[in-house]
């Protein structure tokens, strides 16, 4: 019996001194930089532009307010960050996870964010305003009167989206975009070229505000209630 509790003494000794990976407590004291794990840690309301975030995991982290314009987020793990009123103007993003983020009023202004992933993200009225999105996921995202004045959406993917009120008008599609399914009621499309885009039916442009420069796939034809007036919030 004393051989037996005496190895249970030394076994518990290695786990206090070696826990496993997964309890380990995020180091949320630590100064930004690459890889850093700051999941769950609260970062609100902090002056972090420019920050070298790259690759970092960020899981459910709470920027609310953070000014992290010009930061380096590539490939960074945001998944579930609270980002509201955030700013992430000019910052690089590719291939980072903003899935299922909220960030209601964030700026995402001149962001370069291809191939990243905004899917099941909160981003109403967000401004996209020149980001360059090719190949971004947006899928299930909630996207009611978001901006992407000038954005590039070359390849983007909206399925399932909530387009209500969002602004792609001054948008630039230099291939294809993926609206299978998307809501698009009162969704600004003035001007846009959607020739090539995909997933789009007639019912979803019946709902959306264009006007006689709009492209529209072949099969598909402009509704007699275009233009829509101009909306005052």
């Amino acid at each position: 019996m004393a051989k037996h509790g005496s190895s249970l003494g030394l076994l518990a000794l290695v786990l206090l001194a070696f826990p496993p990976v997964a309890a380990r407590a995020a180091d949320c004291g630590s100064l930004a930089s690459p890889k850093l794990d700051w999941q769950e840690c609260t970062k609100k309301n902090l002056m972090l532009q420019g920050s070298d975030l790259e690759g970092a995991n960020l899981v459910g982290t709470d920027f609310s307010l953070t000014d992290l314009a010009g930061a380096n987020v590539k490939s960074a793990n945001l998944e579930k960050a609270t980002l509201v009123r955030a700013s992430l103007e000019g910052a690089h993003a590719e291939g980072a996870s903003f899935a299922k983020i909220e960030a209601y009023r964030a700026s995402f202004a001149n962001i370069i964010a291809e191939g990243a992933s905004f899917a099941g993200a909160e981003l109403q009225r967000a401004n996209f305003a020149g980001a360059r999105l090719a190949g971004a996921s947006f899928e299930k995202a909630e996207l009611g009167r978001a901006d992407f004045d000038k954005a590039v959406l070359t390849g983007t993917k909206f399925s399932f989206a909530n387009l209500s009120r969002a602004d792609l008008s001054g948008a630039s599609l230099e291939g294809p975009a993926i609206f299978e399914r998307a809501f698009m009621f009162l969704t600004r499309i003035e001007g846009l070229d959607l020739s090539a885009a995909s997933g789009l039916e007639q019912a979803q442009i019946d709902l959306a505000c264009g006007d006689t420069s709009t492209k529209l796939p072949a099969g598909l034809s402009a509704p007699t209630t275009w233009p829509c007036p101009a909306e005052h919030e």
